[in-house]
């Protein structure tokens, strides 16, 4: 084996790299997930802060409906009041006309008001001092208080009189006995919401409607095509929830458009009405969207900078890393050879010698020494000495294959080889493998013989009381024993 052993801080540098892109991604996550707190907070402060606008307007429609809805109430009190009074029978049509409708003057955007007895023809007209003969036994409210006495005010369905849509407001007539003895009724004009609802800003995309109980249509801004005044939308989703909540607000996607909306909605007071505010999810959440933009474009280009360099720290580390083992393999290599030098010899040598005390298992060593080398030398010239000892190293390594034996160059033209956990006969067969490669290798130009190697073995077991010194010792001892033994042989020592 070669110089490859070399130890060198790589598991340092990796894990300075690891530690690198684990801080790295834990900030990212961290810029992220506070910018997506951020994010979902700014979000729901934007819904928090319509919801807030969408209940004042609901609100404001709440108490200017309930004045109006009052003052209606109050002109059928009134006329209930003056129609049971015996004396207005005596006096005059006209005064008794102004008896009778005297509150209707302060109620706004009123239709007729009527008094009907108890089968639906007009007894009163306000738009008249001889009333103009009607029946009306067949309209909602008449049927209402003619079938429970405890009605109270009711307000009918919408309907279109003569080219505009109006809701009526009535209640019972009842005798001292509480016999029905009629109906009091006035309508109102439902360009009243659509003046009302003129002054309130509620976007672009936005939806302003009252309903009823029953889930109809009584107003709304804008007009929509698809659903007129006067429908019923009790089979929608969203209206069931407002119908059965009341009061509150939520986020839907709308029936009407398929567009996200949030929904605010509240009841006007007693009354069977509700005041609906839709905002368009488009337009709660406009300028969110675009600072939501700003700052992930911004995070963006922070993360991926912070990213790009941990790359450019990372790809430093490793090259940092590569000329540590280019110069720890330098440090521990023959620059003409390629084996292990002397230094990482004598590292590798200690630490397998500590090792086989440990395990108690054999440890070999080899010692080489090139034959007739500085004939040669003398002969060819220092290059072509430098290019066999090359070549004798290449050989060696060929012949010690496994990953725990090291060859090194000793010094001059002699190399060594460490055997771990190898013990004498195994150490001799390696030894002749190579000496029979070195042996059949060409002759070089103008010698008459080829190259040949002298080594010498020496190995450790339990059995011996050597030291790692005395284990070298015996090493070239065996060496010098080939040599003069003729040289091209093996030799090994206890």
């Amino acid at each position: 084996m070669t110089a490859s052993r070399t130890q060198t801080p790589s598991g340092r540098n990796a894990h300075s790299e690891r530690l690198a892109i684990l801080g790295s991604s834990l900030t990212v996550i961290a810029i992220l997930a506070i910018v997506t707190f951020l994010l979902i907070r700014e979000h729901a402060g934007a819904q928090q802060a319509a919801t807030r606008s969408a209940t004042t307007i609901a609100q404001l429609i709440d108490a200017d409906v309930l004045r109006t809805v009052e003052l209606y109430d109050l002109t059928l009190q009134g006329l209930i009041a003056a129609s049971q009074r015996d004396d207005l029978k005596q006096v005059s049509p006209q005064v008794r006309h102004l008896a009778l409708f005297d509150r209707s003057t302060t109620a706004r955007f009123k239709g007729d008001i009527l008094l009907l007895d108890a089968q639906g023809e007009v007894l009163a007209d306000s738009s008249r001092i001889d009333p103009k003969p009607g029946h009306y036994a067949d309209q909602d409210y008449f049927l209402a208080h003619a079938s429970r006495p405890d009605t109270g005010m009711f307000i009918s369905r919408p309907r279109n009189d003569n080219g505009g849509w109006r809701i009526s407001f009535s209640r019972r007539i009842s005798s001292a006995t509480g016999e029905f003895l009629g109906v009091a009724v006035a309508s109102m004009r439902l360009s009243y919401f659509d003046q009302l609802f003129k002054s309130l800003d509620i976007g672009e995309g936005g939806i302003l409607s009252i309903i009823s109980d029953d889930g109809i249509l009584l107003a709304q801004k804008p007009h929509l095509e698809n659903d007129p005044i006067g429908r019923s939308f009790a089979d929608r989703p969203n209206v069931q929830r407002i119908l059965s909540e009341r009061n509150g607000s939520f986020d839907s996607v709308s029936s009407i458009d398929s567009q996200p909306r949030l929904y605010t909605f509240s009841r006007v007071g007693n009354l069977p009405l509700t005041v609906i505010v839709a905002l368009s999810g488009d337009d709660v959440f406009a300028s969110w969207r675009r600072t939501a933009l700003i700052i992930s474009g911004a995070t963006g280009v922070l993360c991926i900078g912070l990213l790009w360099l941990t790359w450019l720290l990372c790809r430093e580390l490793r090259l940092r890393h590569l000329a540590e083992q280019e110069l720890a393999q330098l440090a521990a290599t023959d620059a003409l050879t390629g084996v292990a030098n002397r230094r990482m010899l004598d590292q590798t040598l200690r630490h397998e010698w500590f090792r086989a005390q440990r395990s108690g298992k054999p440890l070999s060593v080899l010692m080489i020494d090139a034959d007739h080398f500085k004939a040669f030398n003398d002969q060819h010239g220092h290059q072509a000495g430098d290019d066999a000892l090359r070549v004798l190293a290449r050989v060696i390594g060929e012949n010690v294959r496994r990953p725990a034996d090291l060859v090194a160059r000793y010094g001059g033209e002699e190399f060594s080889v460490v055997l771990a956990e190898t013990d004498s006969a195994g150490a001799q067969l390696i030894a002749e493998h190579i000496r029979a490669a070195v042996e059949q290798l060409p002759c070089v130009t103008g010698l008459e013989s080829p190259i040949t190697v002298s080594i010498g073995i020496s190995t450790w077991t339990t059995a011996t009381h050597q030291s790692l010194e005395q284990l070298l010792v015996a090493a070239d001892r065996a060496l010098y024993q080939a040599k003069d033994g003729g040289r091209n042989r093996v030799v090994a020592v206890p």
